[in-house]
Order: structure tokens, then sequence, then C-alpha cells
């Protein structure tokens, strides 16, 4: 577990630099038709947060944390999506070099955003070979390994976006987060039981990225075969023992939504806040609306849009938009 010690730690060392992200209630009229009956509904906006996504509280905690001679060394990281761009930005931000393996089929905004910061940026054939060369850099050049999401740092960075969110509305009594390797909701959970153990901690992974799910069910974590889903950030392949462990503690439990929720969620942020979503963005919005409506109703839940960054030709594709 984590302490509330460690957290409030955590959010002193990122105060001066990472944002405090607005939450919005999702109580005007146009939201009536959307959401289930009976349920009042916050949305915590984390895609302003400095790079666009949560993964910057991570980022830059592990970054700032490095001893002088690492931070001389610099830092390697592996990832076609928001990682990437929060450790290109994290490194700036504290004048450390960063170099980045990408799949060539990531986003161009993603990409672009990561030299823009300053990091090297190296294309590769798919995710399998971006960890190859993110392990080459650590081998021959010392550099220290961000990992995408396992790591005190990355549980840390999270928690400090829970304890901000509990701060804020501290009468919500269910959260429901988004889960890709585990590293947002494992920080979130601790920090929301820590706070409010009464209150209910609900995962949401795509249908078919579900490894949280499927390690929580077989009580360690496991490699999932094959992924199938649009929902690129939530899309990891397996879960890993730090982030599984805190999960397993502090999360209620897992559910799944199809891509096609997915899209409809996109949609209804788009239709009643103009919000352009990455898939995983509105992923916490299409629990609530599906696996999760009925369940919660009478509850105050607390959503999250965790992060959007994405090229409007590509939201246009998923969306099946000219």
């Amino acid at each position: 577990m984590l302490s509330n010690a460690e957290i409030e730690s955590a959010r002193r060392a990122v105060a001066s630099t990472l944002l405090k992200t607005p939450v919005l209630a999702l109580s005007s009229a146009r939201w009536q038709t959307v959401l289930p009956e009976g349920i009042e509904a916050t949305l915590k906006l984390e895609l302003f947060q400095q790079s666009g996504s949560f993964k910057a509280r991570g980022a830059f905690l592990g970054i700032a944390g490095m001893d002088p001679a690492a931070q001389a060394a610099g830092v390697a990281a592996a990832s076609g999506g928001n990682h990437a761009m929060a450790v290109s930005w994290a490194a700036a931000a504290k004048g450390v070099s960063a170099k980045i393996a990408i799949p060539q089929s990531a986003d161009p905004l993603r990409i672009e955003a990561c030299r823009q910061a300053g990091a090297e940026v190296v294309l590769c054939d798919d995710i399998k070979h971006a960890f190859a060369q993110m392990q080459a850099w650590v081998d021959t050049e010392d550099r220290l390994m961000m990992h995408p999401f396992e790591g005190e740092h990355m549980s840390l960075g999270s928690a400090t976006l829970g304890a901000e969110y509990v701060e804020q509305c501290p009468d919500l009594d269910a959260f429901v987060v988004p889960v890709g390797g585990g590293g947002l909701i494992s920080g979130m959970a601790a920090a929301i039981k820590l706070a409010r153990p009464e209150a209910l901690v609900f995962g949401v992974e795509p249908e078919g990225a579900n490894s949280m799910q499927r390690s929580l069910a077989a009580g360690e974590p496991i490699a999932l075969d094959g992924l199938n889903t649009i929902a690129d950030s939530l899309a990891s392949p397996l879960a890993m023992p730090y982030s599984f462990g805190l999960a397993r503690a502090c999360v209620d439990e897992v559910v799944t939504v199809s891509d096609e929720a997915l899209r409809a969620s996109m949609r209804h942020l788009q239709d009643t806040l103009r919000i352009v979503a990455e898939p995983a963005c509105a992923a916490s919005l299409a629990a609530l609306i599906g696996p999760l409506g009925q369940r919660l109703a009478g509850r105050r839940v607390g959503l999250l849009a965790c992060g959007s960054n994405i090229g409007l030709k590509r939201y246009h594709a998923l969306l099946g938009e000219p």
C-alpha cells in the first residue's frame, strides 16, 4: 500500500509544475438524455494536464527523483501514446536528455509533440521492437528506463490525481477509472481508499485489452495473447506485479466496454462539451452509460477524462466521419 505521507510528499513535489485540473458537474440539461437516471456525475478534466494526460504526473515524479548522475545519463522510454509525450515533456522540464522509441503506426501528432519537446525519437516497426530499442539504450548508455506504467513513481503520480479529485469533490461515493497497464488505477484507487474507504472504485478496460480484469480473476498478473481495440492508450498486453498488487488491494471491480461504446461516448463528449476525446478519454463515461449504469443508481460518481492526444485525421477516422 501507499501511505498518506508518501502521497502528500508526491503532491508537494509536483505542486509547482503540474496543474490542478478542473472538475465539471455533468448537470446541464443536455446530459439528461445521456446519463442513466438517478446518477449524479462529475468529470475531472485531466486531459488539460501538462503533456495532455495524467501520465505527466508519474513521469515528472520519476525524472525529478533521479540523482544527478542518473539525470546526466538521461532516460529512455518506449511508447506510442501519452507516455511518450509525458516523458518528453518531463525530461525537458528537468533538463534531462530523453530518447523515445515509438512505433511507426503511432499518431503523427504524438510523434511530433515528442520531437518538439526536445526528445530524440526513433521510429520502430512495432511496440515490441520499440521496447527492444529502449532496453538497448538502457544497456549501452546507462539511461534510466521509464516504464509506461510499472513503478512506484507512476502509481504515486496517479495517487496525486486521486487525492486531488477527492479533495475537490469530497461527497463522491464511487469512481470509474480507465485501465491500461494499471499505473493509473493503482495509484488513484490507493489514494481514494485512504481518504474514503467506503467509496467504490471501478476500473474500465476495452473488451479486447482486458489484462487487468483477467489478472484479478486469476489472482496474479497475466499476459494476453493479443489485443483488439481502438483504445491504443489502454491497450496493454499484460499486467505487472507492482501496479497489479495495488489494484488488487484497492479496486472493487474491473468492467469492460466495447469499441462501439467508446465511440458513442466520444460522440457524447464532442456533442455536449465540444471535447475531441481519444477512446481512452471516453472510457469512464462509456462504463457509466453501459455496464455500471444500474449498479451506480443513486450514487455520486466521479468520472475521469484521463487525457486526449489525438490528431483530427485519426479522430474522424475512428468515428467514421469524413
